[in-house]
């Protein structure tokens, strides 16, 4: 029998780690979409691009952390917790990885955790923040996309103007898809095979961010020239959770702003779950999008 949320039980012993932080152990996450054409998880797709190979998403990166949070924070961050990384470093299949996180000073509701993940060998992976509650203040992430700069050549959203908001998307995560993607979760729990006490089956992050991503894709789906895309930065939060597989949500959600670097531009938006119809919020993201201007159209001519 599965165990309720409020009793879960960590599948690692917490390790102690520099300067009173804590670690979850090394993971080995796979590439679980290198047969996905013009995709940035694609080993000859990212060679060409100048990276090493067909990256794993930022998205299952996120599947490591929740037993070092919920050993740090408790079992309430499957309710009303939440996890917020700004990508640094692109990793490949089976590249062993690892998440830290400080343990609480204050203790307050809404008090942000510093969290990151480094390879083995201590190359930043990731960056960021946890809570439970709202968080007090902004998140690092929330303040950049509060303050991208004015881009100077836009060229694959040389046209895009105004918030693009878009609600009531159908979403549902089905069974067979949350099948592929536990076959090889490097932390699995009980409560995302089995009927937790809200007898249903909780998505993992990676899942969740799955079910968020339907704006961006509804909404992008007959843009022009977009070329090669990827995560940038991805802050999830349960409003009201957990979340669940074999579920019919909704989503909406706007975009908040665009931007450039020398080799991608980029738009953050913020997108929502919830019930239909109006109903209850359950979670929402904040997602920085890239897209790469070397596999653009749009920067070919």
């Amino acid at each position: 029998m599965a165990q309720a949320l409020d009793a879960i039980q960590i599948p690692f012993d917490v390790l102690p780690a520099a300067d009173g932080a804590v670690a979850g152990p090394l993971r080995s996450p796979r590439n679980i979409e290198q047969d996905l054409p013009n995709s940035i998880h694609n080993d000859a797709v990212a060679q060409k691009l100048g990276l090493r190979g067909g990256t794993v998403a930022g998205s299952l990166h996120m599947e490591q952390f929740p037993p070092l949070l919920i050993a740090v924070l408790g079992p309430e961050w499957w309710s009303k917790g939440g996890l917020s990384l700004y990508f640094k470093y692109a990793t490949t299949d089976l590249e062993a990885v690892q998440c830290f996180a400080r343990r609480p000073g204050s203790g307050d509701v809404g008090e942000q955790l510093p969290t990151w993940m480094d390879t083995e060998d201590g190359r930043r992976v990731a960056e960021g923040t946890a809570w439970v509650g709202r968080p007090a203040a902004n998140t690092p992430l929330a303040e950049r996309a509060a303050n991208v700069p004015e881009p100077r050549d836009l060229r694959i959203f040389r046209d895009f103007h105004g918030e693009h908001e878009m609600g009531g998307i159908p979403v549902r995560v089905e069974e067979e898809v949350l099948a592929r993607r536990l076959d090889v979760i490097v932390e699995p729990f009980d409560e995302y095979v089995a009927p937790d006490r809200y007898g249903e089956r909780v998505l993992p992050p990676s899942m969740l961010v799955s079910a968020l991503t339907a704006y961006h894709n509804t909404m992008l789906q007959d843009w022009p020239d977009l070329g090669v895309g990827l995560y940038g930065a991805i802050e999830i939060e349960h409003l009201a959770g957990p979340c669940f597989v074999e579920h019919d949500y909704e989503v909406r959600g706007r975009v908040l702003a665009v931007g450039e670097t020398p080799r991608t531009e980029y738009l953050w938006y913020e997108s929502v779950l919830s019930e239909p119809s109006g109903g209850v919020d359950r979670a929402r993201m904040l997602m920085m999008l890239r897209f790469m201007k070397d596999s653009s159209p749009a920067w070919q001519r």
